[in-house]
């Protein structure tokens, strides 16, 4: 009872479980809805949902671990100070460094996605532009409001996010009327499905990347261990049942032997859309899912490098002036507008890249975190992960093996569909 008082005078008031949920929510949905189909084509529907299950489980997992040595420091405490408190000087710098890394391959993922997804809707126009110059004119028009300023990011996305709403439902209701069950349940082309696994595993891990929010979710309630659990939970299961759908409508729709040719060019976003556009039953419901896809690669690319562009500007102490800003704006977007301009079809290497150091910073840190925190708070009585060390040990050799399958699959030393 006691503890029940105390959670809820931790807790401010007003704080809803409903809008913690929509924030986890909100940040995993992202690069999973186009790479997922598409790197999920080799072991196809079934093994890709258990793939996904099994992912979501352990992210999850790092999630609350990260949460439990999160709730021994004060509210506000950023994953720097977690990190170097717990952990030491040297896992801070590797932990930094791979945050670092994910922001701006996720920025040039998305200035790649970007351009694909621009030239894809341009072309349905009667206009066609060279891939790297529809990724530029995406770069720079979205570039320009997070320049302007955090409030103009906070008002576009909250408009793009209600438009995106309403243009998934419309568009993946159609498609998911549409399913044809014996493409999900007997796909044709080569019968061999469980050795593809290996090499989706990091793009499966991408899709789950919620860890940034942590923090801020304890800045938000307050040491309220249950409700921020609840969001934890509820956030991640509403992706899981989004990327189920989008795999159910884009697998039950476009047979296993034509994603062949979506891998070939590159599988960018533009790509696939334009694979489903040709099943969709009206030129109006088409625009609905270009529109979609539109809007929820500049959303997540807005949300990605505003994070980017705090991270460097408090990195290099770049003030908020307006010279300050456009010195933060250069560092930024210069150099992965650069590799969008040199490698236009690099999404899906891009997120593969991205998932790699987010096995650092959003699976092993968190899980060594946990494990330090109860070593040095061993009369704590408050929230602790169950399953003991044998969790962290899972929690840490699924991120080693997800990491390995990646450096393995660069190597082409895993069986790739193609």
């Amino acid at each position: 009872m006691a503890n029940h008082m105390n959670a809820a005078k931790n807790k401010p008031a007003g704080k809803s479980l409903l809008g913690g949920a929509m924030i986890i929510a909100g940040t995993t949905v992202g690069a999973g809805m186009f790479s997922l189909p598409v790197v999920g084509a080799g072991m196809w529907f079934g093994y890709s949902i258990l793939m996904l299950l099994g992912i979501w489980f352990c992210m999850l997992m790092s999630g609350l671990l990260l949460l439990e040595t999160n709730l021994h420091f004060e509210p506000g405490a950023s994953f720097d100070t977690l990190s170097k408190q717990t952990l030491g000087q040297f896992w801070r710098i590797v932990n930094g460094v791979s945050i670092a890394f994910v922001l701006y391959i996720l920025t040039y993922a998305y200035i790649s996605g970007g351009g694909s997804i621009v030239n894809h809707s341009l072309q349905g126009m009667g206009v066609e532009l060279p891939q790297s110059v529809a990724g530029l004119v995406f770069a720079i028009v979205l570039a320009c409001i997070v320049l302007i300023s955090t409030k103009a990011v906070d008002r576009i996305t909250t408009i793009m996010l209600g438009g995106m709403i309403i243009t998934f439902f419309l568009a993946i209701g159609n498609l998911l009327i549409e399913i044809d069950v014996t493409k999900l349940l007997e796909p044709d082309g080569n019968n061999s499905f469980s050795p593809y696994l290996w090499a989706a595993l990091p793009f499966g891990l991408a899709s789950f990347g919620y860890h940034g929010n942590v923090p801020s979710l304890v800045k938000y309630y307050g040491k309220d261990a249950s409700t921020i659990i609840k969001a934890i939970f509820v956030g991640t299961f509403i992706a899981l049942v989004i990327y189920a759908c989008w795999l159910v409508a884009t697998m039950g729709n476009i047979p296993r032997s034509q994603f062949i040719d979506i891998i070939a060019q590159g599988g960018n976003m533009g790509v696939l859309v334009g694979a489903l556009s040709k099943v969709m039953a009206s030129s109006w419901l088409n625009s609905m899912l270009s529109l979609f896809a539109n809007l929820a690669v500049a959303s997540s690319f807005l949300g990605v490098t505003l994070g980017l562009f705090d991270y460097l500007a408090d990195l290099f102490g770049f003030d908020d002036s307006r010279s300050g800003r456009m010195k933060t704006a250069l560092v930024t977007f210069v150099p992965p507008t650069i590799l969008g301009l040199l490698f236009p079809d690099g999404f899906l290497v891009a997120i593969g890249f991205a998932a790699l150091a987010a096995t650092i910073w959003a699976v092993i840190v968190p899980a060594l975190m946990a494990y330090k925190s109860r070593q040095l708070f061993p009369d704590s009585t408050g929230f602790r992960v169950m399953g003991g060390t044998p969790l962290i040990v899972v929690v840490v050799l699924f991120g080693i093996v997800t990491g390995a399958c990646h450096l393995l699959a660069m190597a082409n030393l895993l069986p790739q569909y193609s």
